[in-house]
């Protein structure tokens, strides 16, 4: 079993499949996916996953942990992003198919980690989905109100934040400590009181999350044309105003701001890990439209590279516009962008900002929502989920039965439940595709390059790793051996992965002589997964043992790949 647990779906297999037409596991050579994308559609919809919520909202809380020092926390972030985009691309020059991490991982790891990654992907669209939805209406809601249009606070929110605020608004009356009584509990308690219901029942409900989430999904469902020319026209809106507040805020810069560069140390910068990186996470899900590309082996690669210097730019000129503006200590709040414009009597530029938001965060709902299904539809070919995830329309040319259960998966939560307290799992899932992207390419016979093909570039790690290794072996000692004495050691086991897996690592490059920039990707991004916390880490390792359990339980069984093993056996 040990074997068949991890078998290989061969390269050559998987595109033989593709264009055999199994890209409709109900009705084979039947329909395909429309190949409308090139590579300025490619960049846009990377820009579109990437430049969302991130750069409106968590942006602030990491600047108010690092100060301006949060410059360089986006600068390692991108060069880690920028390891892990290079592999990607690699895998997508070989491997032009829908499925993104997942079918990399079938054909570098096999069965097992290719459901794994599966899994963890859906976990990492799924919630990420919710969150940006929760945000959207939130970002809507203000709007709304510079129109002096007002939506019932019932209406606004999930029913448990809304039965949280009216009991801690009651506790605080009762003690007397008004003081405590924060405006956004004041919002949750007002909300409870005038939802209508019946006995202790009240009906509160984030409809306009429903809203967006319904429009979004009807959208991808009707085809990939029309998704591209709605993202197109929302990223270049959306960068024209990005820009625009860039050089609007540098008239408004006080040096001074920037002093000092580092008040938290290196430790505070690193503290807005999970903020930044989260304001990364979508350049990836393009990867899910190689079917849909013209040239996937050449503009899959340059989307993904192009989309990602353009988001560093700007996320590097925000940082700095922002902790110039104002002072480092003001900007934890959730809307630092309006917030300082506010702050500095723009208010008109600050209803333009939520404008923006409100399209920025649509456009990366719209991106995920097309990833998701595409991940749904690789899985579904190969029998891991039942046959109607990869059913295509006939018409649209679409994914429509995983579309609509996207939609569904997301639609329900964002109504009824709070959930931005965990988009630190999106970032820990989409870290993990990451890790293992970067060590699938180091599975994979090295290629000579091809005309019109991407082909990552060959530095030898053999001394490169070792002496890196040695190194930070030697200036971090002191903090490793902390590792071993602190009171609640046991919640340093990723770290000790880390350094596990480090070490492997260095042996492996000297022996081996690996390409760098997998292994340096590798490196990066589990040690990014190390800053998430402890309780980020349990609840992913939940998330993966439930997967397990299906997989045992039905994917195994039902595997296209194992059958015909076992057909050729017989």
């Amino acid at each position: 079993m040990s074997k068949s647990i991890f078998r290989k779906k061969s390269i050559h297999k998987i595109l033989v499949d593709v264009s055999s037409g199994f890209s409709d596991a109900e009705h084979s050579g039947g329909s395909h996916l429309k190949k409308e994308l090139n590579v300025k559609d490619l960049t846009l919809m990377g820009i579109a996953a990437v430049v969302g919520a991130g750069i409106f909202s968590t942006i602030g809380l990491a600047s108010f942990n690092g100060g301006p020092g949060v410059t360089i926390l986006f600068v390692i972030t991108a060069v880690t992003c920028g390891f892990s985009a290079l592999c990607y691309a690699e895998f997508a020059s070989r491997i032009p198919v829908a499925g993104s991490a997942y079918t990399y991982a079938y054909a570098s790891f096999g069965e097992l980690i290719a459901w794994i990654i599966g899994w963890d992907l859906l976990m990492e669209y799924a919630i990420g989905n919710i969150a940006v939805a929760i945000s959207w209406s939130t970002y809507f809601v203000n709007l709304m109100e510079g129109f002096h249009i007002h939506i019932p606070a019932y209406l606004t929110m999930d029913y448990y934040s809304a039965f949280k605020a009216h009991s801690q608004v009651a506790a605080f009356t009762a003690s007397h400590n008004l003081a405590a009584i924060t405006d956004e509990l004041k919002q949750g308690a007002m909300a409870w009181s005038s939802a209508p219901g019946f006995g202790g029942f009240r009906l509160i409900a984030n409809i306009p999350a429903l809203f967006i989430v319904v429009v979004i999904t009807y959208l991808v469902y009707i085809g990939i044309r029309e998704t591209k020319k709605a993202t197109n026209a929302m990223v270049i809106l959306k960068i024209a105003i990005v820009l625009a507040v860039i050089c609007i805020g540098f008239f408004y810069v006080t040096p001074a701001n920037w002093h000092p560069f580092m008040p938290n140390g290196f430790g505070g910068v690193m503290k807005g890990v999970s903020g930044v990186f989260f304001a990364y996470i979508g350049f990836d899900a393009i990867s899910t439209t190689a079917e849909e590309c013209q040239s996937p082996q050449r503009d899959l690669p340059r989307g993904m590279i192009y989309s990602l210097i353009i988001c560093t730019v700007l996320y590097i000129l925000i940082a700095i516009v922002l902790t110039g503006m104002v002072s480092y200590k003001d900007l934890a709040v959730g809307d630092p962008l309006a917030y300082v414009f506010n702050k500095v009597h723009l208010p008109g530029i600050s209803g333009i900002i939520s404008f923006s938001a409100v399209i920025a965060t649509a456009s990366v709902l719209l991106i995920f929502q097309v990833g998701q299904p595409r991940i749904w539809m690789s899985m579904s070919r190969d029998g891991l989920l039942p046959k109607a995830f990869s059913r295509i329309h006939p018409k649209y040319h679409t994914p429509s039965f995983a579309t609509i259960v996207t939609g569904f998966v997301v639609a329900i939560p964002a109504l009824f439940m709070n959930l931005t307290a965990v988009t630190d799992l999106t970032s820990i899932g989409t870290l993990f595709a990451f890790v293992l992207v970067c060590g699938g390419v180091l599975l994979l016979p090295r290629e000579a390059a091809k005309a019109g093909r991407f082909h990552l570039p060959y530095f030898n790690s053999k001394y490169i790793v070792p002496v890196l290794f040695v190194v930070g072996v030697y200036f971090f000692r002191n903090d490793i051996w902390a590792l071993f004495t602190g009171a609640n050691a046991h919640e340093n086991f990723p770290m000790f992965l880390f350094i596990i897996l480090s070490a492997v690592l260095t042996v492996a490059s000297f022996v081996k002589n690996l390409s760098l920039i997998p292994v340096l990707g590798l490196l990066s991004c589990f040690y990014l997964m190390t800053e998430l916390g402890y309780t980020n880490w349990l609840r992913f390792l939940i998330w993966l043992v439930i997967g397990l359990v299906i997989y045992f339980t039905y994917s195994y069984k039902n595997s296209v790949l194992g059958k015909e093993k076992a057909h050729t056996q017989e």
